[in-house]
């Protein structure tokens, strides 16, 4: 596990035993107690001159993670035997805070980055510390980002006035790079990620203490609407400007901060929030039926 925080200093920790330990239900010895207390990091890189939030591991490089700070700088972490070299020169593209990191789910040397400088940036590990692509992808501080493991091309960025949007980096250079902007949200996105089962849906909480899911596949259909409105008897009719994407709205957590999706489990979704964290798999996320028949517009529920 891998810490950063107020205090400039970004750590990595070995929890593995500790993780092993919880199958055992029994209380927790005097002895075991002391050595989670006196528990020290693997390593600790000095290095940031300034707090910082932004840490992503590697999906592909087994230990290879990198850091933001709010210096606007990111230094990369290469395993070396039961430690890390951390290159002291740091990437340097940013004109403000780094916010969030994402390596790419295909290229093993290529991540992305956001800032509150309002552009996300694609750099190589390979090349100068200067980013390969530099993207102005909000008029406000980019707060998310999400790389799409299953469709590799998309990544999507949540700002702090509320909106969020999904880009497809292949047209990076084209107007048609924006493949879909939503403002449904009203305060600050804090968390956005991409399923890791269905390539088309994302979920996005925010600073509205709000937690939606989407699936961009979806469109309107008037015909579908009406039978479903008839067959409701006029009982579900929905706000004219709801986006048909919108598949369902979770609320009930103050203060959301981050979400994830279960990797084994389709549909299910961990959330933190200031008030605790929820476990949740919404009934209308239909991707646990092997070759069920996708709907076309879903109610929300």
């Amino acid at each position: 596990m891998c810490y950063m925080g107020r205090h400039r200093s970004c750590s990595v920790w070995d929890f593995k035993s500790f993780l092993n330990s919880v199958a055992d239900s029994g209380p927790v010895a005097h002895k075991e107690d002391d050595i989670i207390h006196n528990h020290v990091p693997l390593k600790i890189f000095n290095g940031h001159k300034d707090e910082g939030y932004a840490i992503d591991w590697s999906p592909l490089v087994t230990g290879r993670l990198v850091s933001g700070d709010c210096n606007s700088c990111i230094h990369l972490w290469e395993p070396s035997s039961s430690t890390w070299d951390v290159d002291t020169k740091p990437f340097v593209g940013h004109s403000a805070s780094v916010e969030d990191l994402q390596w790419s789910p295909t290229e093993g040397d290529v991540f992305a980055s956001c800032s509150v400088d309002g552009k996300i940036c694609i750099w190589d590990v390979r090349t100068e510390k200067k980013p390969c692509m530099s993207i102005k992808a909000h008029n406000a501080d980019v707060n998310v980002i999400s790389w799409n493991r299953l469709a590799s091309c998309m990544i999507a960025s949540g700002c702090d006035d509320g909106s969020f949007s999904i880009r497809d980096l292949r047209f990076i250079k084209d107007d048609g790079a924006v493949v879909a902007h939503f403002e449904y949200h009203k305060h600050p996105i804090t968390s956005v990620e991409w399923s890791p089962h269905e390539a088309s849906t994302l979920a996005v909480s925010s600073a509205d203490h709000q937690l939606t899911i989407w699936d961009l596949s979806l469109e309107k259909d008037a015909e579908e609407e009406a039978e479903f409105r008839a067959k409701m008897k006029e009982q579900a009719n929905a706000p004219e400007d709801l986006p048909p994407q919108l598949l369902f709205v979770h609320q009930g957590q103050k203060d959301l901060k981050e979400l994830h999706w279960h990797p084994q489990i389709p549909g299910m979704i961990v959330s933190t929030a200031a008030d605790g964290f929820n476990v949740l798999m919404p009934s209308n996320i239909d991707t646990t039926i092997a070759g069920a028949d996708k709907p076309t517009l879903a109610p929300l529920g």
